[in-house]
């Protein structure tokens, strides 16, 4: 252990020795590095697809794939369609019903929109006026010339068909043939070759169209959710980065108080910011929107790393050093600490890459790679910088402005900080027994913190805050209407429009009684599938397909009756020529949508209700899979969604636990070999813990779930907490080493590095904090979360160490003295 004490030792006088003789050399070096990774940055890619990054590779969206495989053909006409979503105060009258149809009409008379055909309340009331009003130019006059009464009398007639029912609102009167919002699918024909931005410019373009109309009309699919969630990611940087910048500037300003170490200061911010997306484009690593919090954990461990670097430097200055040796005792003082910090922080950050979510992996790497960027930059170019920076100064006699320490023994601040070294001294046992009761119960407290997974976190909220509208241009975001139109569907309609789970079940479907065992679970469905009449559930499958083409087809319908032995439209015998003569026929491609060509396999797709919660769905789409006769899976997003919130959680406390063990480890190991003393590496991770389960205590407080975003937060927690407690107990351990008694060297240390340390903490919280503004929720609650992770990292450093070490020195002390005895016994 002492030689790999005295190696490490070697290699950072070595390193430092380099950095104070040959500055220049070491700036241009790292320049040229920087200009390698900035080539890298244009290769940078933007990821929108929350669903499918967060799934890939559970087990529900396995089965969901293999739904798509055997059952859809990439971007088929049935699968691609577009939702007019009509909102007002009756959207059945005349004129509402028409400014559908007018909209319907324009969207048929241009080819590229590619419109098959269009289903919905106003065509249905249309072709009840007029049954051969196929087009929506002949609806459009059905309407028109129709009478009150007519109108009515035919609203009053659709609206007794699920069909009708299941496309207007829950308020949906049809004695008045009045309800207040309405939905209409439009059918496109897509060729193969057509990919999500080709349907993505089909809905946009549609919902540009919508906007003209003078009633409320939107366009909404999937792909306006992919285009907000894109548009998102650019809109909070640009808005967000603006307010981060300007308050580190400023608090930089205060921390460092001289242009020139602010300037450098800046500069190696950047030249990490370069790196850290260099390093994303050449992996080949998206940009998704929960990457934008890699660059502030880098900017509040980077403040943190400059602030020290110069403050200690000013230090050795202050007591009479020149530049050179100044430097060469701070960079070889602080460069362990920082090493401590860094490998730390890679454990914390580098916890994700075990995850079982890809982009949680991604964020670890990502984060890993940028906190070893900022050691790097922070422990050998900022000191060389600032050498240089220096001569200069010397050489054309440009004053310094203010070059003091942030604290010291004497100032305001040394003496307010080194007060809990002195209730430290007076009762250690009481407050390190409070402090452990106190983290205990909150993270107890913390514990009953939710889980969630959904898009809207990642959209804009409804209502947008107050502050948005005086955000001038070109920083002000767009206008967002997808939130608005989800929580529409969510409230005014009884069946969910967008969502429905699948069961895949495996056959084989030619025995007797084979569609009897398919359709008889719908009888007696679970609560939130049981959405049809008479509490069945409304689906769609092979069974469906077989009665609707019998209803058109009086020759199928009479071989579908032959073999129908208990006379329920579901054939039970001979099932080989019915599905030879259904796939033969113009229902073939509805068939296949429902039934292998092999007969193995079939797909039940069912309505949920809109108001059921992820939970719920999951739990009763399993439920519903175990009353098949075969083998059946549930599937589809809400199932997706599900998984992936159970995993998020179970990711996050793995992470969490991970870094809080090999953090431990590590440190004990690194203090015992460096310093002698692996119990104070023990002692580090006390502070941390406290913050940590402060941290689980106050999100529950909140009512801030873990998601996709602060789901990340527990392990980053520890490696950004560990930073403060480092810091101060490599600079205790340094003059305890001098000056082996514990109050002295604990006041010495808060009086100076806790300055340091206050400085960082402040400019990091508030810089982090300002991801509160941010459009979406969940950069919002990130934001929020990591400032007062700061915060109670930086606190608990500050309580929780000084009693901590009282009673280590004194544990110390009593061994020393009972060892003493011992030997004099000895010789007695």
């Amino acid at each position: 252990m002492t030689r790999i004490g005295h190696w490490i030792d070697e290699a950072i006088t070595q390193s430092t020795a380099l950095i104070v003789s040959r500055p220049r050399a070491i700036v241009l070096c790292f320049l040229l590095l920087t200009a390698f990774f900035a080539a890298g940055i244009p290769m940078v890619e933007t990821e929108t697809d929350l669903r499918d990054r967060y799934s890939d590779g559970l087990e529900v969206k396995e089965a969901q794939d293999a739904v798509e495989a055997d059952f859809e053909g990439p971007f088929t006409a049935e699968g691609e369609t577009t939702r007019l979503v009509h909102d007002g105060t009756d959207v059945l009258t005349r004129e509402e019903l028409l400014h559908v149809l007018r909209l319907l009409e324009r969207i048929d008379d241009r080819p590229a929109l590619r419109m098959q055909s269009a289903d919905g309340p106003a065509t249905m009331v249309a072709q009840a006026l007029e049954p051969g009003a196929d087009t929506p130019a002949e609806q459009r006059r059905a309407v028109e010339r129709a009478t009150d009464t007519e109108l009515r009398q035919a609203v009053r007639e659709v609206g007794s068909s699920r069909a009708f029912s299941r496309m207007v609102s829950e308020d949906f009167n049809r004695d008045q043939a009045s309800a207040s919002a309405s939905i209409t699918v439009i059918s496109h024909d897509v060729p193969s070759e057509f990919d999500d931005e080709d349907m993505e410019g089909i809905l946009t373009t549609i919902d540009t169209m919508a906007a003209d109309e003078p009633a409320d009309i939107r366009a909404f699919g999937s792909g306006i959710v992919d285009s907000e969630l894109e548009d998102v990611i650019s809109d909070s940087f640009v808005m967000v980065m603006p307010v981060v910048v300007a308050l580190l500037l400023g608090f930089l300003a205060v921390a460092y108080r001289d242009p020139f170490d602010l300037l450098l200061g800046l500069v190696a911010l950047l030249m990490t910011m370069v790196w850290t997306f260099g390093f994303l484009g050449y992996v080949g690593i998206p940009f998704g929107q929960e990457m934008i919090i890699v660059p502030v954990l880098l900017l509040a461990v980077g403040v943190d790393f400059g602030i020290h670097i110069i403050n200690r430097y000013r230090e050795e200055k202050l007591r009479g050093d020149d530049t050179v040796p100044a430097m060469r005792t701070a960079t070889s003082q602080l460069s362990a600490a920082f090493f401590i910090v860094t490998a730390t922080a890679v454990f914390g950050f580098g916890a994700n890459v075990f995850a079982d979510l890809e982009p949680m992996r991604e964020m670890g790497l990502v984060a890993s790679a940028g906190i070893v960027f900022t050691f790097v930059i922070f422990s050998g170019c900022l000191p060389a910088m600032k050498l240089q920076a220096d001569r200069f100064r010397d050489r054309h006699d440009v004053r310094e402005f203010n070059s003091t320490p942030i604290a010291s023994e004497e100032s305001s601040l040394g003496r307010l900080l080194a007060v809990s070294a002195t209730v430290g001294k007076r009762a250690p046992v009481a407050m390190v027994v409070l402090l452990l009761l106190f983290g205990a119960g909150m993270g107890a407290y913390g514990t009953g913190v939710e889980t969630t997974f959904e898009e809207e976190d990642f959209l804009p909220p409804e209502e947008e805050a107050w502050y948005v509208d005086y955000v001038p241009e070109p920083f002000a975001p767009g206008e967002y209407t997808a939130t608005e139109t989800l929580n529409l569907l969510e409230g005014r309609f009884a069946a969910d429009q967008d969502q429905s789970i699948t069961m895949y079940v495996e056959g084989p479907f030619e025995e007797d009684h084979a569609l009897e065992a398919l359709a008889a679970p719908d009888d007696d469905p679970p609560e939130t599938l049981a959405v049809g009449p008479n509490g069945r559930a409304e689906s769609r499958s092979i069974v469906s397909v077989i009665r609707s083409h019998a209803d058109a087809d009086p020759e199928f319908a009479a071989l579908v009756a032959r073999n129908d032995r208990d006379r329920n439209g579901i054939p039970d015998s001979n099932l080989d020529r019915i599905y030879d003569e259904l796939f033969a026929s113009p229902a073939g491609p509805s068939a296949e949508r429902y039934l292998t060509p092999d007969r193995r396999a079939a797909q039940v797709e069912y309505t949920i209700e809109s108001d059921a919660t992820i939970d719920e769905i999951a739990a009763d789409g399993a439920d519903h899979a175990d009353s098949f006769r075969y083998t059946a899976t549930a599937t589809g997003t809400p199932l997706i969604y599900n998984a992936i919130t159970n995993s998020l959680f179970d990711s996050s406390i793995q992470g969490m636990v991970l870094a809080i063990v090999l953090s431990t480890v590590f440190l004990v190991l690194v203090y015992g070999v460096l310093e002698g003393k692996p119990w104070i590496g023990l002692i580090n991770v006390f502070p941390i813990m406290i913050a940590v389960s402060c941290l689980l205590g106050t999100m529950r407080l909140l009512d801030m779930p873990l998601n996709a975003v602060t789901g990340l937060l527990l392990s980053f927690a520890i490696g950004l907490g560990v930073d403060y407690a480092v810091h101060f107990m490599h600079r205790f351990v340094d003059e305890y080493t001098a000056h082996p008694e514990a109050v002295s060297a604990l006041t010495t240390t808060l009086s100076s590095t806790g300055g340091a340390l206050t400085g960082s903490m402040l400019t990091t919280s508030i810089g982090t904090g300002a991801l509160m503004l941010a459009i979406t929720p969940v950069l919002g609650d990130f934001g929020l979360l990591i400032a007062l992770s700061v915060f109670y990292s930086f606190a608990a450093s500050i309580v929780a160490l000084p009693p901590a070490l009282v009673l280590w020195d004194r544990g110390v002390t009593s061994d020393a003295t009972g060892t003493a005895r011992l030997k004099a016994l000895l010789r007695t």
